[in-house]
């Protein structure tokens, strides 16, 4: 098996960022996906951002990505977030596309019951880097058959 390089992700600090607040990286040799933080504005950086039971908040990492053609970037909640306080991404997985310039936020929802402080530097999510296919689109006058034929939601076994 050959390894080929991997996709270069260019990465810019915003001018107000923190650039003590580490970049994305991936926290062990086999990580999926890299850690990526929260970069508050200076207003900020001592309270937090709380995020109350069933609030959404866009968290800003302080930084902007150029991703090469053919690539997106998957924003994904981090497990243990979910796990023991309700924080996911409400979008997951969310897309950042290749030609996309602005300011990287990571849109985070509160499931849990208490609120919970997002604190500056925090890992909020883990981005994917993962290849995109363009297909194309053309109107027929049929389908092909399947066994599953048009059964939808729940056609496929236990709800």
């Amino acid at each position: 098996m050959t390894m080929t390089d991997p996709p270069l992700v260019r990465v810019m600090r915003e001018d107000w960022a923190d650039p003590n607040v580490a970049l994305p990286s991936y926290e062990t040799a086999g990580a999926a996906g890299a850690d990526v933080r929260a970069n508050l504005p200076f207003d900020q950086r001592a309270a937090g951002l709380t995020l109350h039971p069933m609030q959404r908040v866009l968290v800003p990492t302080g930084v902007r990505v150029a991703i090469p053609d053919g690539y997106e970037i998957q924003v994904r909640p981090r497990s243990g977030l979910a796990l023991k306080h309700g924080i996911t991404v409400p979008n997951a997985p969310g897309t950042i596309d290749a030609d996309y310039r602005g300011p990287l936020g990571v849109s985070l929802v509160n499931l849990g019951d208490a609120p919970y402080i997002v604190s500056h530097g925090d890992r909020v999510a883990q981005l994917i880097v993962a290849p995109v296919v363009q297909a194309n689109f053309a109107l027929v006058g049929g389908l092909g058959d399947t066994a599953r034929g048009t059964g939808g939601f729940g056609s496929t076994g236990k709800d």
